[in-house]
């Protein structure tokens, strides 16, 4: 089997030769080390042998969104729009500001300003040139109030037309080394993001109708995205990430069904009407909420962290929810960066025996992040190596 072979006969849950494996965000394809931009933390030489070995041995997964641009409009993208508001719809027809700066580390700061009918929201986001992730300094909201200035801005039709060309393009360039995942955010992920983490769970405690208000306004338009994403590319593979806002600690099981299944669920049954396969993306204390996660409907669940991290051991997952799903996991990253390589390959053993046990639709070996710092150790190399070398093996 070629590599696109393996990991589409995975999401269908046909046999295999062998278990896919997975390096998540490192792939080999979208890393870039002969880009010299100070902030791209890959053009380390350290990072050489990683990308080397996920683009030849990886199971690739690719992950792509869809920008959308309206036909009416001035044709920019949701992307260029919200830029790094990373998760705002572009229902709200506002003004729009965006400046930029850096401070004597090389840090670069971004502040977003949305302004409507007399109101003003305002974020800060910072990037560090030795780390590959973004920070946000300054949420754009506060408080409850804030979310009552965003619910009161004017809205404005989304536009529904998709630019897919980022996805054809990656799928013809990857060509049989592996397959694109497109990625979505659920709308429990908006205020999650929005706010800082302390008032996201103040308000989803306290002003439950409120925080129901923007998730009902965000679900009508992730869906009509969603609905017109599988129209263009029907019967690819998904991941739907924000659903681990609604798992201890952050909030009690009982509401993982009211804050997640009542949105997901119809995300899910869209994506599947199309040929497509949703997995879910949730880290941490799962335990609790598997069952609920289930009655999404979900055909794949990640990372599925073991314990001490999460709670919950991947044989059990596999036994009970093993035939609806495709379990990808369950390394911990962190784990792939600190331990040493003997006990590192103790861990891969254990998940190769539990994710393949009995009976499943599939199983996918896979770490639950990647390292993001600019240098990467020869420890944790050695790791991503013994991942590849014990699928092989059998």
């Amino acid at each position: 089997m070629n590599r696109r072979e393996r990991l589409m006969a995975t999401l269908r849950g046909e046999s295999v030769d062998r278990v896919p494996v997975c390096f998540y965000e490192i792939n080999g394809f979208d890393e870039d080390p002969d880009n010299s931009d100070p902030m791209n933390v890959f053009n380390d030489p350290s990072w050489r042998p990683v990308l080397d070995l996920a683009r030849e041995k990886t199971d690739r997964i690719v992950m792509r969104s869809v920008p959308f641009r309206n036909e009416s409009s001035d044709g920019m993208s949701t992307e260029e729009v919200w830029a790094a508001l990373d998760v705002v719809p572009d229902f709200l027809p506002g003004r729009r500001s965006e400046e930029t700066w850096q401070n004597e580390k090389g840090s670069k700061f971004t502040r977003i300003t949305l302004q409507s009918a007399g109101r003003k929201l305002q974020c800060v986001t910072r990037r560090d040139p030795d780390t590959n992730t973004i920070w946000t300094v300054e949420p754009l909201l506060k408080n409850i109030e804030d979310l009552e200035v965003l619910l009161g801005f004017p809205r404005s039709e989304p536009g529904l037309v998709p630019d897919v060309s980022a996805v054809l393009d990656a799928e013809r360039r990857l060509g049989e080394t592996g397959i694109v995942m497109i990625d979505t955010y659920d709308p429990l992920c908006v205020p999650l993001l929005l706010f800082d983490m302390q008032e996201f769970v103040l308000s989803a405690t306290l002003h439950p109708d409120l925080l129901h208000a923007l998730l009902a306004l965000c679900f009508e338009v992730i869906h009509a995205r969603i609905e017109a994403v599988c129209l263009a590319l029907p019967g690819r593979l998904w991941r739907i990430y924000g659903p681990e806002a609604a798992t201890p600690p952050l909030l009690p099981p009982n509401r993982f069904s009211e804050l997640v299944v009542q949105y997901d669920k119809p995300l899910i049954e869209t994506i599947q009407r199309h040929g497509g396969y949703a997995r879910i993306h949730a880290h941490g204390r799962i335990k609790a909420v598997l069952e609920q996660i289930a009655a999404t409907g979900c055909d794949g669940l990640d990372p599925i962290e073991p314990p001490p991290q999460g709670d919950v051991e991947l044989i059990d997952v596999r036994a009970k929810y093993g035939r609806q799903m495709v379990l990808f996991g369950n390394l911990e990253a962190a784990d792939l960066e600190n331990l040493s390589p003997e006990a590192f390959r103790e861990k891969v053993a254990v998940a190769l025996a539990q994710g393949t046990a009995g009976e499943g639709r599939g199983f996918v070996l896979m770490p639950s992040g990647a390292p993001y710092g600019r240098n990467i150790s020869a420890q944790s190399i050695r790791n991503y190596e013994t991942m590849i070398e014990m699928v092989e093996k059998g």
